[in-house]
């Protein structure tokens, strides 16, 4: 069941959001309702929900606090497939 909600958000953000929308041909209530859902997804991911196996490695790698890990995955990513 669908409820109304309002909001109150900047209007440069809300026009932005529209012009986001309309260009991957979805409603902008359809967006935020999708970015609620991943946040709440994310949240609800408890550590009990992991494999014993997961849990046992977790922790056991340590990345140097210089390396920006994303720029890492990135140029990897980049490697792999370009």
């Amino acid at each position: 069941m669908n409820t109304k909600l309002t909001l109150t958000i900047e209007h440069s953000v809300i026009e932005e959001a529209k012009k986001y929308a309309r260009k991957r041909e979805r409603s902008l209530s359809d967006l935020i309702e999708n970015y609620l859902k991943a946040l709440i997804r994310e949240t609800t991911i408890e550590k009990d929900e992991l494999t014993p196996t997961v849990k046992s490695l977790r922790g056991s790698f340590k990345l140097s606090e210089k390396i920006d890990y994303k720029n890492e995955l990135a140029d990897r990513l980049s490697e792999k497939y370009l």
